[in-house]
């Protein structure tokens, strides 16, 4: 098993393009997209290459592959163009002996998690910052952005493998690496 996990593309088919580029070069068999699909929001610059019609052309050629949560940009409106569920708050899965929840983050995060069991899994995104942090026997992971980075963090992602978790930019250099 190998899954990518990313968040907060916001529109840009660059940002996007690479992504799926490096999807394709880490051999994932799944693409977890923890929301914030289409729209850069009102508090985010539009990103480069801003282009949801192209981002949603690309997104859908991989539907079987993809996984998603809902952000709070994503609407209803976003569901109609794309051809893979997207509204869900959050979902859990379970891989071996560990439970991972995923989730956006504007709901729940490190201050306000889901119920959960120690040495579960939270993931989330929104923040557009990478971060991990074991707090109370519970794992917060984030993979930061895919488009706008922020705190002067790089473009990327977490590829999830077996017990391991690995923060990556999108050139597939590993920026830190967690075994849990």
């Amino acid at each position: 098993m190998r899954w990518m996990i990313a968040s907060d593309i916001h529109g840009s088919y660059k940002y996007c393009k690479k992504l799926i580029e490096a999807y394709e070069k880490e051999e994932a068999s799944r693409l977890i997209l923890l929301g914030d699909i289409l729209y850069h929001g009102p508090r985010n610059d539009i990103p480069e290459e801003y282009a949801p019609k192209k981002v949603i052309e690309l997104l859908n050629q991989r539907k079987k592959d993809i996984l998603c949560i809902r952000g709070n940009c994503d609407t209803e409106v976003d569901q109609m163009v794309l051809d893979f569920p997207i509204l869900a708050d959050y979902a859990i899965f379970t891989q071996g002996n560990l439970t991972v929840y995923a989730t956006h983050g504007h709901h729940y995060n490190v201050e306000r998690p889901l119920p959960m069991k120690e040495r579960d899994i939270l993931l989330y995104g929104h923040t557009h910052i990478p971060m991990y942090q074991y707090k109370d026997g519970i794992h917060y992971m984030n993979p930061g952005s895919v488009s706008i980075p922020k705190a002067g963090s790089q473009h990327g992602y977490i590829i999830w493998e077996e017990n391991q978790f690995f923060w990556k930019d999108l050139e597939g250099n590993t920026l830190r690496q967690v075994e849990v």
